[in-house]
């Protein structure tokens, strides 16, 4: 049943895809910190992991509040946005500092999609009591996607170098982007429409 509603098929897709392009950048960027760091990749490594956590904090609220004025889908587009460019950045630079700093666009995207795919699945579900399960199955695909980004990006990074990983994850990123932007309706509308 759930596969027949076509814009939450759209969303599961493009969530899977925006997981996949986005589990394996921290890993990648940690293998990148430790090169030749020793110890001290570890306090970077957990910069990267604080920075985000912190905007993602920030940003909560803010995305809450956006969504119920400026609809889900141009907040999904900023999510799905900086992934891309965040991926290559990371080719761009070797800089520690930088490379942390880029970080913040981790909790940019994480920090909004988190809320913002809730309303979303709450928007598509509403009246049909299949919320939790819809989000239940979103969750799973997402978890499998990103279980899959480990793989593959990591044999990618084996086999070519990091930047080739990077730009691998910022493809698939701007596919999901793509996918959002042309077939991913605004479900704020459709909620109201319900009520």
């Amino acid at each position: 049943m759930l596969f027949k509603d076509h814009p939450l098929v759209i969303f599961l897709v493009c969530a899977v895809m925006f997981h996949f392009a986005n589990a394996a950048m921290l890993p990648l960027l940690g293998e990148l910190l430790s090169k030749g760091r020793g110890r001290s990749s570890m306090l970077f490594m957990s910069a990267c992991v604080v920075t985000t956590q912190l905007v993602i904090t920030l940003l909560a609220s803010w995305s809450g509040r956006k969504a119920g004025t400026w609809g889900r889908k141009p907040l999904l587009l900023i999510a799905f946005g900086v992934l891309p460019i965040r991926g290559v950045l990371y080719t761009l630079t070797s800089n520690t500092a930088l490379l942390v700093v880029i970080q913040i666009l981790d909790g940019v995207g994480a920090g909004i999609f988190n809320i913002v795919s809730v309303l979303v699945i709450a928007d598509l579900t509403r009246g049909t009591g299949r919320f939790n399960l819809t989000l239940g199955a979103i969750t799973t695909a997402v978890g499998i996607g990103a279980a899959l980004s480990q793989v593959i990006a990591g044999s990618i990074v084996h086999r070519v170098g990091s930047s080739a990983g990077f730009l691998f994850l910022a493809g698939v990123a701007s596919a999901a982007f793509a996918i959002l932007y042309f077939f991913m309706p605004e479900t704020r509308n459709t909620r109201l429409a319900k009520e």
